[in-house]
C-alpha cells in the first residue's frame, strides 16, 4: 500500500509497513531427473506445523509524482506426503525482493494512478527427496535452488474513500532469469494519528526452471499489518 496522501510541495513521505500473511501454498513439479510429477496443495489450517518461518516488509518513500519502493518476502515450506508408489520430502525456502521506482501522473500524493518499474530477485531453495516403497528402486532428490533476476513493471491505483479510508488495487509482472512471476493484492488501509493499518489479500505466482525440472509456486492468501509512518 502507498504512504497516506499528503498535499503537493511538501517533504517526501515516508512508510515501513510489516505484515503478516495468512497464506495458502500450491507447488508444481515437473521433473527431469528423475522423471516424476508432484503437486503439493496445503491450505493455510495445515501449513501452520509445517511452516518453517513466513516474513513480509514493505518500504516505501514518495515526493509529488516519483517515489521508491522496496518490498522484502520470505517464505519457509517443509512438508511430508505417501504417494501412489513413493514418499516424497519436499523442503522450500524462497527470498523475493522488489526494488522499483513509482511515477504518479496525478496532483494528489498517495491517491490516483502509480507506475512501477524495477526488479525482482528470487532467491528459492527447493529441495524434494524421492523414497520409492520398491526397494529395488534408488532414492533420488531433485534440487531446484538458485537465483533469479527479473525485470519488474506494474501499476497501483489507490481510492480514497474517506479521510481514514483508502483502497488500493495492484498488479505486476516480472520475467528474465526466471520463467516469469506476477502478482496482484487488493488492500484496504485505516489511518491513524502515526500510520495505518493496512488489510487485505495478495496472490504471488513464481515460475522456476533449471536443468533437473521446473517449479510454479503459487502463494496466496489475507495479509494484516501496519504502515508506520515518518
Amino acid at each position: 500500500s502507498a504512504p497516506a496522501a499528503a498535499a503537493s510541495g511538501q517533504p517526501w513521505d515516508w512508510m515501513v509497513s510489516p505484515y503478516i500473511w495468512a497464506a495458502g501454498v500450491s507447488t508444481d513439479i515437473e521433473t527431469r531427473v528423475p522423471p516424476t510429477s508432484v503437486e503439493v496443495d496445503t491450505e493455510f489450517e495445515d501449513v501452520i506445523d509445517k511452516l518453517d518461518g513466513a516474513f513480509e516488509v514493505h518500504v516505501e518513500g514518495r515526493g509529488d509524482h516519483v517515489g521508491v519502493m522496496l518490498d522484502f518476502t520470505y517464505l519457509g515450506l517443509a512438508g511430508e506426503k505417501d504417494r501412489r508408489f513413493l514418499r516424497t520430502e519436499t523442503d522450500l525456502d524462497t527470498r523475493l525482493l522488489d526494488a522499483a521506482v513509482t511515477w504518479a501522473p496525478g496532483d494528489k500524493r498517495g491517491a490516483g494512478l502509480d507506475v512501477i518499474a524495477g526488479v525482482r530477485y528470487i532467491d528459492a531453495d527447493l529441495t524434494v527427496d524421492f523414497d520409492p516403497y520398491n526397494p529395488a528402486i534408488p532414492t533420488a532428490s531433485l534440487d531446484l535452488g538458485d537465483g533469479y533476476t527479473d525485470l519488474l513493471v506494474g501499476a497501483r491505483y489507490t481510492w480514497p474513500l474517506s479521510e481514514k479510508w483508502s483502497f488500493t488495487a495492484r498488479g505486476d509482472f516480472s520475467t528474465g532469469e526466471s520463467e516469469g512471476t506476477w502478482s496482484a493484492n487488493l488492500m484496504a488501509q485505516y489511518r491513524t494519528g502515526n500510520g495505518a493499518w493496512i488489510f487485505g489479500y495478495r496472490y504471488l505466482d513464481i515460475s522456476m526452471d533449471s536443468f533437473q525440472g521446473a517449479s510454479d509456486l503459487m502463494v496466496s492468501g489475507v495479509a494484516v499489518g501496519y504502515g508506520f509512518r515518518f
